[in-house]
């Protein structure tokens, strides 16, 4: 919730969550940046997609399976950044209904970010070039 508030991005929360959304850290982050962003949560995959946000732009998934390299990779207003869960990633049927595949490149040898680290870099480099291009 932080990362999201603080760019100005909005937030999709799709069930199941990989953390409990009663847990102490996230009453605290609401409680902290809830005036800033309002979640809207899906009860699934599937009711995320039928939703009016799963239908609009397109959908960057990223993940360590990615072969485009975040700092290739050219963002178009209206994209949806998607990341799964640290400990495996989304399933198959996600992947595959991803529009596009990115990576965050990480020193070799690690295993990879986790998913605050990479949303604030994912959602930092969205920023800096759709900024560039809406300023030209």
């Amino acid at each position: 919730m932080r990362v999201a508030a603080c760019f100005g991005a909005g937030l999709d929360i799709v069930e199941p969550c990989a953390f409990p959304l009663t847990d102490k850290k996230i009453r605290k982050a609401a409680m902290d940046y809830g005036a800033a962003i309002q979640p809207v949560r899906h009860a699934s995959w599937h009711t995320y997609r039928q939703s009016a946000e799963g239908a609009s732009g397109r959908l960057v998934l990223f993940t360590t399976r990615a072969a485009t390299d975040l700092w290739e990779f050219s963002f178009q207003p209206g994209d949806r950044l998607l990341f799964g869960r640290e400990s495996a990633g989304v399933p198959d049927d996600v992947h595959d209904a991803a529009d596009c595949r990115v990576r965050i490149p990480i020193r070799a040898g690690m295993r990879s970010l986790n998913v605050t680290v990479s949303a604030g870099i994912a959602l930092a480099e969205a920023s800096r070039q759709l900024r560039a291009t809406t300023s030209d």
